[in-house]
């Protein structure tokens, strides 16, 4: 038992502290999740969200999944961490479009005032969907227990609060746990509705609604994918640098060969949560508000997560921003500027033309690696459509939650096994390491 490296979290002091933290803020999490509004009924919640289970509504079960089944429940963490990551979104583009903006990043202290305007338009985010959810409330039959404008004022507060405390909480998270907060809670949300799907998925078995054949042929599906998932994430190609002798100081410095390692998807999953919520935020004002306004009923409708529309949108959005963050994150010019200050070369490659060199190979690595993410994250879909798989079941059971789930799960492992490594104990694992994904 000395050695194994599950009993070696806990041998280390600051790493059992962090995953105590990190465990404790996520059961706060899930507490927060099935707490309701104040001003709403909980029984009728059950029987109009039962009818729309029943009826197959696929804008349900798609907001449901990212509040990790806090949204059917109209609690106070209802809409979950996602207009902070539309925020984020938001405000990364800004800093491209206006170079004012930029500046202010650049400049000392630049980043706390880029942080305080992204929680202030967090706010402002919170508060509109949070308006669609009260317009939402009234279409449900005996569900607000109170006045109307008292019951919008209430929810509205109520929501907005509970989003930003739990962006708190991520940040909590990624500062006294084991990182990587606002991921930890996308991917709790996950794993806490995996049970009751796998329930739904047994009684559709029993009840003959499903054919077993077809579920043993997508649970291998669903095992192969994350293998290839997996093997994806860990791939990189190794670019070669080459670092002459220096002096620095009285003392010299011999050669050394190093490399730069390129990820197949540099990006890992953040193009795939940022698609997700840059569509979660229209689809939800507009299914929420959307039966008193014609047009926004059709474009809820138009728009709908098993629709054509919406994965052509997903698709070119995860090639998007799997090109905008690998830019953000592994900026060619800079790469290039920091070999050249410390007397570095690309072998075969002029020292001027490694900013088009390494620019060509991102592209190339880029675009296969942002095409096999979108095709897992329509998964769900094509399940849904050639094996009648209700769509709670798949968007639970694959594409989007199986990138999220095998994403972080691969960072977490990675961020505890270097903690244990610091600490001069085993990893988690036995041959190689982790390799981290830059969550």
């Amino acid at each position: 038992m000395a050695s194994n490296p599950l009993v070696g979290i806990f041998r280390v002091k600051e790493l059992r502290e962090r995953v105590l933290f990190t465990t404790l803020m996520l059961i706060v999490f899930r507490l927060g999740a099935v707490l309701p509004i104040p001003g709403i009924n909980v029984n009728a919640l059950k029987v109009y969200f039962l009818a729309q289970q029943n009826s197959g509504n696929a804008i349900v079960d798609y907001l449901d999944f990212f509040a990790g089944g806090a949204f059917s429940n109209f609690s106070v963490f209802m809409l979950g961490i996602m207009p902070y990551i539309s925020m984020s979104i938001m405000m990364q583009l800004f800093l491209i479009i206006f170079p004012a903006l930029k500046k202010i990043a650049e400049e000392e202290g630049g980043k706390k005032r880029i942080q305080k305007y992204q929680r202030i338009g967090t706010v402002v985010v919170c508060l509109i969907q949070s308006y669609a959810v009260t317009v939402w409330a009234d279409r449900i039959p005996n569900a607000v227990t109170i006045g109307k404008l008292t019951y919008s004022i209430i929810a509205m507060l109520t929501v907005t609060t509970g989003t930003m405390f739990l962006m708190w909480i991520g940040e909590q998270i990624t500062k006294r746990g084991i990182g990587n907060g606002i991921s930890l809670l996308i991917f709790a949300g996950i794993v806490a509705r995996l049970p009751q799907a796998v329930w739904e998925l047994v009684q559709k078995v029993q009840n003959r609604e499903l054919n077993p054949v077809f579920v043993i042929v997508v649970l291998v599906m669903f095992a192969a994918v994350v293998a290839l998932v997996v093997f994806e994430q860990q791939g990189q190609r190794k670019i070669p640098v080459h670092y002459a002798k220096r002096v620095v100081g009285r003392k010299m410095y011999g050669a050394q060969n190093t490399y730069i390692p390129f990820k197949i998807n540099p990006s890992g999953v953040i193009p795939v949560i940022f698609a997700s919520s840059l569509l979660t935020f229209p689809l939800q004002i507009a299914s929420g508000i959307g039966a008193n306004v014609k047009w926004l009923n059709d474009f809820s409708h138009w728009l709908r997560p098993n629709g054509i529309a919406y994965n052509v949108f997903y698709t070119l959005l995860i090639i998007f921003f799997a090109y905008f963050y690998t830019q953000v994150s592994l900026n060619p010019i800079e790469i290039s500027k920091n070999i050249r200050e410390n007397g570095g070369s690309i072998p075969g490659i002029r020292t001027e033309r490694m900013e088009e060199y390494m620019t060509g190979i991102l592209n190339r690595i880029i675009l296969p690696g942002s095409l096999y993410l979108a095709l897992i994250a329509i998964l769900p879909t094509i399940i849904q459509k050639l094996f009648n798989f209700p769509s709670s079941i798949s968007y639970l059971m694959g594409g989007t939650s199986l990138l999220i789930l095998v994403g972080v799960d691969l960072d977490t492992m990675s961020q505890v096994e270097s903690l244990l490594r610091m600490h001069h104990h085993e990893g988690l694992t036995k041959k190689g390491k982790i390799r981290a994904r830059n969550l």
